[in-house]
């Protein structure tokens, strides 16, 4: 075996032999701290106990509703108000006419989504409909243009003398 064999081989062996036996030497061990500790206590209470309420009157009213005295208001008389069933009849009749040209995007009935879109249409006098906006919206905006591409389809409506109107949208999976 050549000289400069003989070295390289001795060195080889002792450090296999640290690794293999390196478990076996013993260390000091390092100084072992005890473990933390938590734990959780109510917050003191304040020494001096608030009076004053969590929500407060900032508008400068007395938040006590006062009865007025009988003898000092007039009987009210009856005004007669607008008839509400008008207004639903007007919805209902805008409902119907946006059923036909409405379409549950396929988009949304793979991913299950559901909602309901509230329009607000502005019409012209002669019955077209000249502006369609989200009032409110689904949380989805996929059915949100559908509901506004849907409206501005309906073309000319023939109800009231309404201006504007809001048309609520509802998208339901059955």
């Amino acid at each position: 075996m050549p000289s400069r064999l003989i070295p390289a081989v001795a060195i080889s062996l002792v450090l296999h032999a640290v690794v293999l036996f390196w478990d076996a030497i013993r260390f000091p061990a390092a100084p072992v701290s005890p473990p933390l500790q938590a734990s959780l206590r109510l917050p003191d209470k304040p020494a001096h106990a608030d009076d004053e309420p969590l929500l407060k009157n900032t508008l400068g009213t007395d938040p006590t509703p006062r009865k007025p005295s009988p003898s000092a208001t007039p009987p009210a008389q009856k005004v007669p108000s607008p008839a509400p069933t008008t207004a639903k009849r007007q919805v209902e009749a805008a409902q119907r006419k946006l059923s036909q040209h409405l379409y549950y995007p396929p988009e949304a009935v793979a991913r299950g989504i559901e909602g309901e879109v509230r329009l607000l249409l502005l019409v012209a006098d002669d019955g077209s409909i000249t502006d369609v906006s989200v009032a409110v919206s689904s949380g989805h905006a996929i059915l949100d243009r559908a509901a506004v591409k849907a409206a501005y389809a309906m073309g000319r409506v023939n109800w009231g003398h309404s201006r504007e109107m809001i048309l609520p949208v509802i998208f339901r999976l059955e």
